[in-house]
């Protein structure tokens, strides 16, 4: 299993084509059998915070490649380039 968490910085003024790219996105993770734990906005906010954090599990990298690969999600880049100005991903580990 591979655990993922996914912090995402906005373009000035693009909260919400952030979150409408991320609704698309994240819809699409069931089809290659991952789920998202968690979903939030980090408020209060202070600057350098990102906007949202995102905990996700995919079964294996395959899953993870093909997520991403996905040509639905592809055909989203220039959506998600206009919305998102930065995204981190942090692989977890359980203790």
């Amino acid at each position: 299993m591979i655990r993922l968490c996914v912090l995402l910085w906005e373009h000035p003024d693009r909260a919400d084509a952030v979150r409408q790219y991320e609704d698309e996105v994240l819809a699409l993770l069931p089809d290659h059998g991952a789920r998202l734990v968690s979903r939030d906005v980090v408020s209060p906010r202070v600057e350098g915070d990102p906007l949202e954090v995102q905990v996700i599990e995919l079964p294996d990298q395959p899953a993870l490649d093909a997520y991403l690969a996905d040509p639905r999600r592809v055909a989203l880049t220039e959506q998600r380039d206009a919305a998102v100005a930065r995204t981190q991903v942090l692989t977890l580990a359980r203790r």
